[in-house]
């Protein structure tokens, strides 16, 4: 991992997603965020940069992390993030959410989802109030259909390797019974032998409402992040194209890195 960017419009929630995306590459010297920020109007510019740049220097005392800003003007803000997300050759886009107020779901909510829907990289959501302390266990969620070729491995690895830790796949089925199905056992070992460098543990859990099923989890293993894959026709599409699941990103307690396949 080279790139990290982080959007700020300088409300807290954005800015507390600059300090988790600091505290969280604390020590990774090769890691440049650049913190991004698009204006609609010239006279915005200049104070802009101005807060750009103290909040560059917060973090670089702070956190002794390589900080970049980019500081444009830009009509259409997920637009912008996108096309700066593909020319930087961006690995990670790190945003903040809030769940606090419709206007500012609204205004910086909905971004962050729109956002996690393209495929220019990964999209880590930090949740609002949301601060790095550890990364000792990861959530990844998987529907086990054709895992080979619809599990971005590559990605799913490069971010589990800054902190290697323990590794939880989980799938949600209302069809699951005491033992697997032929199909359900091949497609993990399928997932064991792509991510084995991280000891994978599987679970799967017999329940009908997916983000409940999710909450639980977390909070009976302690899982410090949510590693979803966004694919066609796959559980996390259905949690992620519902008004059930915008309540899930925007009510979690936990930061969720959105993946396409």
């Amino acid at each position: 991992m080279t790139t990290v960017i982080v959007p700020v419009d300088f409300s807290d929630t954005s800015l507390n997603a600059a300090r988790y995306a600091a505290a969280f590459l604390k020590g990774h010297r090769e890691v440049t965020i650049i913190l991004y920020h698009s204006y609609s109007g010239s006279d915005e510019a200049v104070k802009a940069g101005e807060q750009l740049e103290a909040l560059k220097a917060e973090l670089t005392t702070g956190y002794g992390v390589n900080i970049d800003v980019l500081n444009h003007e830009e009509i259409d803000f997920v637009d912008g993030l996108e096309r700066a997300a593909r020319h930087r050759r961006a690995n990670l886009v790190i945003m903040g959410i809030t769940g606090k107020s419709a206007i500012k779901q609204v205004l910086f909510g909905s971004n962050t989802l729109k956002m996690a829907e393209t495929k220019a990289c990964p999209v880590l959501i930090v949740p609002e109030g949301a601060s790095f302390s550890q990364m000792d266990n990861v959530m990844l969620t998987s529907d086990y259909k054709d895992t080979l070729n619809t599990t971005p491995s590559v990605p799913i690895k490069e971010f589990l390797s800054i902190y290697n830790p323990k590794l939880h796949v989980v799938n949600v089925d209302k069809e699951h019974y005491i033992s697997l199905t032929e199909e359900y056992e091949k497609q993990k070992q399928d997932m064991r032998s792509l991510l084995g460098e991280f000891h994978p543990e599987f679970y799967f859990m017999r329940m009908f409402e997916i983000d409940e099923a999710l909450n639980m989890f977390a909070d009976d293993f302690k899982i410090d992040l949510i590693i979803a894959v966004q694919k066609n026709h796959s559980f996390m599409e259905r949690l992620f194209k519902t008004s059930r699941t915008k309540h899930f990103a925007y009510h979690s307690k936990l930061p969720i890195l959105v993946i396409h396949e």
